[in-house]
């Protein structure tokens, strides 16, 4: 939505530019007009639209994102902790109620939207630099690996002390009615602080780093290479390049995230 407006605007300004160009000089001197890529407008729209993407989808999953984190820190669950995703649930609601499914999402759509925002528009970057490089149009997957996993750890190194917090936020149950180990953002960033110092807000950071290039390499390689064996309008016959550009984003970013999420979920484990 927000990238059609963006471009609806766009193309309004370069029409409007035009006519007014076309009633003082010749229809040649146009044409460099409006051809003009906005470069910079480009990598704000990436920034704006991957950003508020990733806000409302870490909304809509985090529950689910919640469960995973007690799971991989062994709370709840009954004895020893781990349970299935059913007694994590009923855990949650007992001794936190409903609001307990949300916990740790404050800091992570404080900590997701540059996060988003710095992949979106760091992985241009090095696509763009990687397609001088090696003179390609469209990267191969390799290339779009490396572009899409050096983007990833851009964005984890950025990010990494909100990433922290809401790790402690919701990676810890309850002991009971509002005895909670760890609060807001501030509070939590304030007690680390306190407790270890202030480098302890970089724990974790080598395997985050070491998983953050594989999984968003991952994820945008499988993207790449899905749009070179799936060409949009490449095969009238094939109904898949005959969808819209929105459901195949939809479905060529999910499919990278399925993958991303199965081979590099062992490292998340660790890290947590």
């Amino acid at each position: 939505l927000f990238r059609r407006i963006a471009s609806h605007f766009r193309i309004s300004t370069a029409v409007d530019s035009s006519q007014m160009s076309s009633s003082t000089a010749p229809t040649n001197t146009t044409t460099t007009t409006t051809t003009q890529s906005p470069s910079n407008s480009d990598v704000t729209r990436r920034m704006v639209c991957g950003g508020l993407a990733g806000m409302i989808a870490k909304t809509a999953t985090n529950p689910l994102e919640r469960i995973k984190m007690l799971s991989q820190t062994g709370e709840g669950g009954g004895r020893g902790g781990g349970g299935s995703a059913l007694q994590l649930y009923r855990d949650i609601l007992q001794r936190e109620g409903l609001q307990g499914l949300w916990a740790g999402n404050g800091v992570n759509l404080v900590r997701v939207f540059p996060a988003k925002a710095v992949v979106f528009s760091s992985h241009d970057v090095y696509q763009q630099h990687l397609q001088q490089w090696t003179g390609q149009t469209k990267l191969s997957g390799p290339w779009a690996f490396l572009a899409g996993g050096l983007a990833g750890m851009t964005a984890t190194l950025v990010t990494y002390p909100l990433d922290f917090a809401r790790g402690r936020i919701a990676g810890k149950l309850a002991e009971g009615a509002g005895q909670k180990a760890y609060g807001g953002i501030l509070s939590t960033v304030a007690l680390t602080v306190k407790d270890e110092g202030p480098l302890a807000l970089y724990k974790g950071v080598t395997p985050t780093l070491l998983g953050s290039m594989p999984y968003v390499g991952i994820q945008f390689g499988t993207v790449g290479i899905l749009e070179v064996l799936f060409p949009h309008g490449g095969n009238q016959d094939d109904s898949t390049t005959q969808l819209s550009p929105a459901v195949r984003k939809m479905l060529f970013g999910g499919t990278g995230g399925v993958m991303a999420g199965l081979i590099t979920y062992p490292n998340d484990t660790i890290r947590r």
